[in-house]
């Protein structure tokens, strides 16, 4: 996957006077240094489920694992689409960066021997990966799925004078 300018459009609805739209690469930086982002799926049944999880972006997606035998898991193979975030918990102060997308498994060897070196680069030895012969993440607690999210529509929201609301669409 390659890096692709979106196109960017700021929302006046939810901006402050005078604000301006968030530059992709500066959201993009915000979004990649994230320590922790938290990923929406839907259960078969059609409720929601929301659990935080850690990532890295590479080749213009937001990567993410899970167990095999994790809720998340069972969810992404009946629905891919789903969404990530990540920010500040605060009201008036710092910037949250909203994903949505399709989660697509990545399985190919040499993309994830590149993404286990971007965890470990990224959250330490710790998070230590080692490649499975069936194409899947092996750290300790068991087999995990990576799942790549190009994004389709990211949105960006700058809290603290001045308030903004900033669209970038993919195409």
């Amino acid at each position: 996957m390659s890096e692709v300018k979106p196109q960017t459009e700021l929302d006046p609805r939810y901006c402050s006077p005078g604000a301006t739209p968030t530059p992709w690469p500066q959201a993009l930086a915000r979004l990649a240094a994230a320590e922790l982002y938290w990923l929406s799926t839907v259960r078969p049944d059609g409720r929601p489920h929301v659990t935080p999880l850690i990532g890295v972006w590479q080749d213009g997606a937001l990567h993410f694992s899970t167990g095999v035998r994790e809720r998340k898991a069972h969810n992404l193979a009946g629905n891919p689409q789903v969404v990530l975030t990540t920010g500040t918990n605060t009201w008036a102060d710092g910037y949250d960066v909203v994903v949505e997308g399709e989660a697509v498994r990545v399985t190919d060897d040499a993309r994830l021997r590149s993404l286990a070196k971007a965890w470990e680069e990224k959250y330490g030895a710790e998070w230590t990966f080692e490649i499975r012969e069936d194409g899947t993440f092996e750290g300790g607690g068991g087999p995990a799925l990576v799942f790549a999210v190009a994004p389709r529509t990211v949105f960006g929201f700058g809290k603290g004078e001045p308030f903004s609301q900033t669209r970038w669409r993919f195409e």
